[in-house]
């Protein structure tokens, strides 16, 4: 058992609930915070992608498609993407430097997360004093094709074997932004595609570099599996327009972690 397994298990469960609501594998939130917890960036990498490996948001998934949130014909063909995708993005790494491309991925999520969030509406609307109007939770259906979704598994695939991400936070926005999902159509469809051990592939490589730490991974995969579901049922309770400005704002401040903006914050927490 890991001298810091509370703090492991904590991670999780904060991961969790990010997961539930807002469809990202968890990635985000558990690299750095390993790093933090003195895990070098690989071997965060490869614990958060070995914790991830487990359905930990099966009883969120569940609580999605309950509530008829949730394609499966739309999650699968992403999944099959995903396992490709995160055995490339993992060689990447193995040969590569990926400072720019990570800072070019922090520039990515900031933007879709400033459409998503729209602060100058909001701050127009608290400068008036104007209620925000609450416009009911809708489903566009919208033609797609197979190897779009395959497409868009691909590139979350890469992005999550670089960066031990999840590849949530590309799947949604591109949901919302090309199929005109509803954002919990779009988060439990997501849930659903991550719900596979679609990172396989990826997590083989980075134990083989020695960059994973199994029972590190299995603490967090506790955390995870309780913080989803509380994750889903805050989502689920809560209107779309809040639950994508909410995640609007989450992904600014992933993308301003990944572009290194936080760096000075984390290293003064890691005490470096």
């Amino acid at each position: 058992m890991p001298e810091n397994a509370i703090a492991l298990l904590l991670v999780g469960l904060i991961a969790g609930v990010a997961s539930g609501m807002f469809g990202i594998g968890g990635g985000v939130v558990i690299v750095p915070a390993l790093v933090i917890l003195g895990f070098e960036l690989k071997e965060a990498v490869g614990t958060s992608l070995g914790a991830l490996l487990m359905p930990v948001g099966i009883f969120a998934v569940i609580a999605y498609y309950r509530a008829g949130k949730l394609k499966l014909g739309i999650a699968v063909p992403i999944a099959v993407g995903l396992i490709g995708g995160s055995i490339v993005g993992a060689q990447i790494v193995r040969g590569l430097p990926t400072a720019t491309l990570q800072q070019l991925y922090g520039i990515f999520l900031i933007w879709i997360g400033w459409r998503f969030a729209e602060p100058r509406k909001i701050w127009r609307q608290w400068r008036s004093q104007t209620p925000t109007p609450q416009t009911p939770d809708a489903e566009a259906e919208v033609s797609y094709s197979w190897y779009f979704l395959l497409g868009v598994g691909l590139v979350a695939g890469v992005l999550a074997g670089m960066f031990g991400i999840g590849g949530g936070a590309i799947i949604v926005p591109a949901l919302v932004a090309f199929l005109r999902f509803d954002q919990k159509l779009a988060v439990g469809t997501s849930l659903a595609a991550l719900l596979l051990p679609v990172s396989l592939g990826a997590v083989i490589t980075y134990y083989q570099d020695g960059n994973l730490e199994p029972a590190a991974a299995v603490l967090v995969a506790v955390g995870l599996l309780v913080g989803a579901l509380g994750g889903a049922k805050i989502a689920l309770g809560l209107p779309s327009k809040t639950v994508k400005q909410l995640y609007g704002f989450f992904l600014i401040f992933i993308g301003l972690r990944f572009v290194g903006a936080l760096d000075p914050i984390i290293n003064a927490l890691a005490g470096k």
